[in-house]
């Protein structure tokens, strides 16, 4: 019974995402700007804690959101649009990934994020001393450090449930998967960041 409300307010934003995805099928184009403004921040947030670079992340999130609109047809009304967006988002940021090992290049110098009531991407601006403040980003860089040594698909995995905290159906769904392999991802992921953060101690 615990899980009732969520589920209430889930299957609410499915309804109102059909109804606005009808709205654009209909021409009613603006009605798509009621998706972006309600997943952008989401999907920014996502997409920074995989690539780890601001203009990136933008970047993807606006194609994202650009083939999403132009793949509408395709779009099951009886599906979570949110997640038909999310593994629009995550093939292009992992496609983006590939070039960039293909190209063997790598700059991690972002200053540590974090996503906002709004669901906006904020700098961590806290009351604690600069020596707090740094402690909290040498941490952050260890685990983000970690977190990339993983192999694809561990990582898209552990990033929709550990930063996202999507359940385990919603990242199947997103991935493509069956649970039981997210399971199986994320108990791999984390026994390998288990042990690189151990052995950095």
């Amino acid at each position: 019974m615990a899980d009732a409300p969520q589920a209430t307010v889930r299957n609410d934003d499915r309804l109102e995402d059909a109804e606005m995805v009808l709205a654009v099928r209909e021409g009613d184009t603006t009605a798509f700007r009621g998706l972006v403004e309600k997943y952008q921040g989401r999907v920014y947030s996502m997409l920074y804690g995989m690539l780890r670079n601001r203009e990136d992340a933008r970047d993807i999130t606006q194609d994202a959101f650009v083939k999403a609109f132009h793949n509408l047809d395709s779009f099951r009304l009886e599906s979570s649009f949110y997640t038909w967006l999310y593994r629009i988002a995550m093939n292009l940021a992992i496609d983006l990934v590939r070039k960039r090992k293909r190209r063997q290049t790598s700059s991690y110098e972002e200053e540590i994020a974090t996503r906002d009531g709004d669901g906006e991407i904020a700098e961590v601006h806290h009351e604690d001393g600069p020596s707090r403040t740094l402690q909290r980003k040498r941490l952050y860089k260890r685990i983000m450090d970690a977190v990339d040594t993983l192999p694809d698909d561990q990582k898209q995995a552990i990033l929709l449930r550990e930063l996202e905290g999507l359940s385990y159906k919603e990242i199947a769904d997103i991935m493509g998967i069956p649970e039981g392999t997210v399971m199986s991802r994320l108990f791999y992921a984390r026994k390998k960041l288990q042990k690189l953060l151990a052995d950095e101690r």
